[in-house]
């Protein structure tokens, strides 16, 4: 895994956007304002959401990330050395988590959206 590989996969997540609000070559990925993946300047991975501090102890413990420094504790940190299919899946899961708790305004707004 890379910056670059992470970039392209939260790219193709609709309603997806980058930038780097704290200046320095962060890579903070959003949808409807709020992030789901971050890319840190200097500490190497990537940290994604999760459905709560549970799981992220239980991927810690499991030996699948670290915690995300700055991060709150349902947040881990992906080393660059993860399989990119299990990547793209926590990515995926990060992404939806975020996404399903917008605003239904917002989310109707976004692309991608179907109306249930």
């Amino acid at each position: 895994m890379s910056r670059e590989i992470v970039n392209s996969i939260c790219a193709t997540f609709p309603g997806a956007e980058v930038s780097d609000p704290w200046g320095g070559g962060h890579d903070a990925w959003k949808v409807g304002g709020k992030m789901f993946a971050s890319i840190g300047a200097v500490i190497p991975g990537v940290a994604i959401k999760t459905d709560s501090v549970e799981t992220a102890a239980m991927l810690i413990e499991m030996g699948v990330g670290t915690k995300a420094p700055y991060f709150h504790r349902s947040w881990v940190l992906l080393p660059w050395d993860m399989d990119t299919s299990e990547l793209r899946d926590r990515i995926q899961r990060s992404y939806s988590l975020i996404r399903e708790a917008l605003p239904k305004k917002i989310q109707a707004e976004l692309p991608g959206f179907s109306p249930e």
